[in-house]
């Protein structure tokens, strides 16, 4: 039976394009979380600039100053930080989901959905890549905003090792930039992936207005399995940490065994 995982998750308000001052406010609003209370600390989509397609104006190389950081945070609360920033590589730019590790050490995910509707296709280059993260005994998959909308590329699996089940995670991971115009679309979604994967889920989406106008009201949430909310889940700033089951989602899996009837595909 594996530990017990504690998530503490940021929402919060980002200045537009201006990864200084993101950082200075991010380092006010973390101070409150202690050195070993916490496994994984979750940030916004792009939290260091905002949502932007000005990616030649804020990118940063791979290990620049907002991944240093991210090392520094990481280091001295001896918890993981994640959240994802706009990398450029190779003369393309990449909206890269980073989880940083308290060694230094870490791992990216590129993400694959680009938002068309904002141009993001435009401008940034689709990660082809699915990733899993082991934290604490725990398997993370993350991914980024617009991602969500597309079930297929999030889809649990299982395998059999002699009697036991193995899935391919334990934790669906979610950081946005989703806007209140279409919060309802954010909620219900999230409660699917969260039902149909039989896995925790965690969603954590900025609020406040950024420089084109668009407005954002959060509702950060973590689910059970059955798609149940155990965060409060608020339109405000909110620095909060939940403790994830790993006894209850085994017990879920195992009285309630869906996964023995889904459908086998492969993506192309």
């Amino acid at each position: 039976m594996g530990k017990d995982l504690r998530v503490t998750t940021l929402q919060t308000t980002l200045y537009w394009e201006d990864p200084v001052k993101n950082i200075r406010k991010l380092n006010r609003q973390l101070k409150p979380i202690k050195r070993d209370s916490s496994d994984v600390i979750v940030l916004p989509e792009m939290f260091n600039t905002g949502f932007t397609m000005n990616a030649e104006k804020v990118a940063e190389l791979e290990g620049g100053f907002t991944m240093q950081w991210m090392s520094e945070i990481s280091s001295s609360l001896n918890s993981s930080i994640c959240g994802s920033l706009i990398i450029k590589e190779k003369k393309k730019f990449y909206n890269r989901f980073i989880w940083m590790n308290p060694n230094g050490s870490y791992q990216n995910y590129d993400k694959r959905h680009l938002f068309r509707m904002g141009g993001e296709d435009k401008i940034f280059t689709a990660g082809k890549e699915s990733v899993v993260i082991e934290c604490n005994g725990w398997v993370i998959c993350p991914q980024v905003c617009y991602d969500l909308r597309f079930p297929v590329w999030s889809r649990n699996r299982m395998e059999r090792e002699g009697k036991k089940i193995i899935f391919d995670y334990d934790v669906l991971l979610y950081v946005a930039s989703w806007p209140s115009v279409r919060k309802f679309a954010w909620q219900q979604l999230l409660i699917a992936r969260a039902i149909e994967n039989q896995s925790y889920l965690i969603g954590v989406n900025r609020i406040g207005k950024d420089g084109l106008g668009s407005t954002y009201e959060g509702g950060s949430t973590i689910l059970n399995p059955f798609g149940e909310k155990i965060n409060k889940a608020t339109n405000k700033k909110l620095l909060e940490t939940i403790t994830l089951s790993m006894k209850k989602l085994q017990e879920t899996r195992k009285k309630f065994p869906v996964f023995f009837d889904a459908d086998n595909f492969e993506l192309i």
